[in-house]
């Protein structure tokens, strides 16, 4: 039987994209790439989002490819409505990917690949962002916004992220992703999951602890107290990262009070030598199957 050290170590290693994820996503989001530079004049095009910033959970869904467009030959999108712009990339990409594989997101285009025999280990979605730089910064459609227009910088996202980490003794990209993966299981009570990421900026200050169990139980029960908190975009340019939580704020809350009664039965397991009962705590209660208990 596993420790609670041991077991969180491997459940971290197991958070990690294998060689054949990271191939196949290597593989669709080229081809996708190659589809948008083919029809659209580009300054440049990159990896963004969880991805990049190595906080994405598995399965693979949502990976972000930012286009970002040229203005003097694609300016003319900014006169008209963002959605005109995001159904123009809806259009390039339908013939080869199929009507019911590409559909508008708030800010993007996600291209689903759904071949009935998905696994774990294939990439579930790609989302394709429009982008126009703007005065050290870039914009991008958002229609649901009086603006019509978000201000973002995802290099700005991937830097904070790599400094915490590093200030966190390389431990807090895993342990985002441990949070990423409860909120998972639990139906996404936390929306977006870059939320939790802005969350976890401001509670976890480094050095690491040394033990996954006490920093979760402090997450857990900060995010708890601040979940109504106006969580702003941490490169201080878009709407609150917070605000998609409107209606979501009382099923967090319960969700967030449950796990914190799970954390602490795990603590009290562990501290009485009850090796196996914290685990399984941690498996049916917490994180779901990908968490070993051997």
């Amino acid at each position: 039987m596993l420790t609670i050290e041991e077991a969180f170590t491997k459940f971290k290693s197991r958070l990690e994209l294998n060689d054949k994820e990271r191939q196949d996503a290597s593989k669709r989001q080229n081809e996708i790439r190659d589809i948008i530079r083919d029809k659209v004049n580009l300054e440049t095009d990159f990896l963004t989002g969880s991805y990049k910033r190595h906080t994405k959970t598995k399965p693979l869904k949502d990976v972000d490819i930012f286009c970002v467009l040229d203005k003097e030959k694609e300016g003319h999108f900014l006169k008209k409505h963002p959605t005109d712009l995001l159904n123009h990339f809806k259009l390039l990409l339908e013939p080869k990917y199929g009507y019911l594989n590409v559909s508008l997101g708030r800010r993007s285009v996600r291209v689903k690949f759904s071949n009935g025999n998905m696994t774990d280990d294939k990439v579930m979605s790609f989302d394709v962002v429009p982008a126009f730089r703007e005065n050290g910064h870039y914009v991008i459609a958002d229609p649901y916004t009086l603006e019509k227009w978000t201000k973002t910088n995802p290099e700005i996202h991937t830097e904070k992220a790599t400094a915490a980490n590093k200030a966190f003794d390389n431990e807090w990209k895993p342990i985002v992703k441990m949070i990423k993966k409860w909120n998972d299981i639990q139906g996404k009570p936390i929306k977006p999951s870059f939320l939790i990421e802005v969350m976890s900026l401001e509670i976890f200050r480094g050095p690491f602890t040394g033990g996954y169990i006490y920093e979760l139980k402090s997450f857990f029960a900060t995010a708890k107290l601040r979940l109504r908190d106006v969580w702003n975009d941490p490169a201080g340019l878009g709407p609150a990262v917070s605000d998609e939580m409107t209606y979501q704020y009382g099923t967090a809350e319960q969700k967030l009070t449950e796990v914190s009664k799970h954390i602490d039965r795990v603590i009290q397991f562990k501290n009485n030598g009850s090796i196996g009962e914290d685990l399984k705590i941690l498996r049916e209660q917490i994180f779901g199957d990908m968490f070993p208990l051997s």
